[in-house]
């Protein structure tokens, strides 16, 4: 997490606090309907500190390669996902030359390929969207609001934007390969000399081709300026080089009984989209209210060690991996939540019913009848990121509402939408977010009555 490493010489300089009182919400936490589908994901984010030139994630095949074991041999065909997360130091800090990095297509067929860009957006932290302190809600409607490069991708790509420094498709020639993106992350006149970059994709191919992202430092002009590198010298690397490091920390193995370590992602994911319907059961049409007083939650992005009760790991499956990286795309950095829920008030009063997301304390299994949440703000941010909500008023008219949240660990959150339900109403909630990068799994959507 580029927010961690940002502010690791200042934690080192605080005096330790005592940890916040906590407070127990008695709700109902339910598995989410729904599962991932099948498009798969390039997730590269593994080494996520990268200081020396090398391969990061490549699913080219083998054959032919010096270094074997750095391709994956996983080609794509049809919808595919791009993600990439990396940040660059200058190490040592007088050499500030800016890392570059590099995702290159390749076409290994005897026709041409044509590969849309339906969506996309690549940010760095310096200075396109600095970790800047936000309100716990903002209205975003313009996407103006953002802390951190994964926080304004996402947000882009929910929105349907593709950036304009991104063609609509690309075409590849047979047997040739093109660079999807080749873009710096400067470390120059910053202090300290350390940028990241994230970049979020939904593309389109017509045919086969394999992918790969690399980083390389930038060549140097006759008159001492930068250029990016060239095609040939990223197909150099991609023959001769090795798997870039220093490598992140080992994961612990799933059924391990030691402390966990979920380590970062460098493969191919599946999934890039979690739809739920969200209904009583499964012959069921309608999602009945809580009773007034009570609530009910959904996880978000729950993962192994942390599924608040409800045995649901929604981690995206690892279809090919290295292996000293994670097991599964734990955080799901980058897949999208659509989420509907019908609601229907069967009492004989009118209820006024929220839509909330919240952060409560991590829990495998619930300790208490309920989620636990501080009572008082802590330190951690554990989600930055927006969140759409459509809905119909208490007028009946259509709202689309586009929120920006900042959560902290066990911060139970602020509704998302009001709604005043008379006897017998019935109400369309849908909910739409991609779960940011530099997030820290799991959230829950929670539907409560007053």
């Amino acid at each position: 997490m580029l927010s961690l490493l940002l502010g690791f010489t200042l934690a080192q300089s605080t005096p330790a606090t005592p940890p916040p009182e906590e407070v127990v919400q008695t709700q109902q936490v339910r598995p989410l309907p729904g599962q991932l589908d099948t498009v798969p994901v390039f997730n590269s984010n593994s080494p996520e500190l990268v200081l020396k030139e090398g391969i990061l994630l490549s699913t080219f095949p083998a054959d032919g390669k010096k270094v074997p074991e750095a391709h994956l041999n996983y080609p794509f065909r049809g919808r595919f996902d791009v993600f990439a997360h990396h940040v660059a130091r200058a190490e040592p800090p007088e050499d500030l030359r800016s890392l570059h990095i590099g995702i290159m297509l390749h076409n290994p067929g005897s026709e041409a390929v044509t590969v849309d860009i339906l969506q996309g957006a690549s940010y760095l932290s310096q200075p396109d969207a600095p970790f800047i302190q936000l309100p716990a809600q903002s209205r975003n409607i313009l996407g103006n609001i953002f802390a951190g490069p994964g926080d304004r991708a996402v947000s882009d790509v929910l929105r349907g934007r593709r950036q304009a420094s991104f063609p609509a498709q690309i075409v590849i020639p047979p047997g040739e390969s093109q660079m999807l993106l080749n873009l710096p992350i400067p470390v120059r006149e910053l202090t300290p000399p350390l940028n990241g970059r994230s970049t979020l994709m939904r593309l389109r191919s017509s045919g086969t081709v394999y992918a790969a992202s690399m980083a390389l430092f930038a060549r140097q002009n006759a008159d001492g300026s930068e250029r990016a590198p060239t095609l040939e010298e990223w197909q150099n690397l991609l023959q001769t080089g090795e798997l870039s490091t220093p490598r992140d920390r080992v994961p612990t193995p799933l059924d391990s009984n030691q402390p966990r370590i979920y380590g970062r992602v460098a493969g191919v994911a599946q999934g890039s989209q979690w739809r739920s319907f969200v209904v009583d059961g499964p012959q069921a049409r309608y999602l009945t209210i809580p009773q007034a007083g009570q609530a009910f939650s959904y996880p978000l992005s729950s993962l192994h060690g942390g599924t608040l009760g409800t045995n649901q790991i929604q981690s995206a499956n690892m279809l090919v991996r290295y292996p000293d990286t994670a097991y599964r795309a734990h955080g799901n950095y980058g897949i999208q939540y659509s989420i509907k829920l019908p609601l229907h008030n069967t009492t004989q009063n009118a209820q006024k019913v929220s839509v909330s997301v919240q952060t409560p304390i991590k829990e495998d299994n619930l300790t208490k009848q309920g989620l636990r949440f501080f009572t008082t703000t802590a330190p951690q941010v554990f989600f930055r990121g927006s969140v759409r909500v459509r809905y119909r008023d208490d007028q009946g008219r259509p709202q689309t509402q586009l929120t920006h949240l900042v959560q902290r660990r066990g911060q139970p959150g602020e509704p998302l939408v009001l709604l005043n339900m008379k006897p017998g109403d019935r109400r369309l909630v849908e909910v739409d977010f991609i779960y940011p990068p530099d997030a820290t799994p799991p959230q829950v959507l929670t539907v409560s009555t007053q």
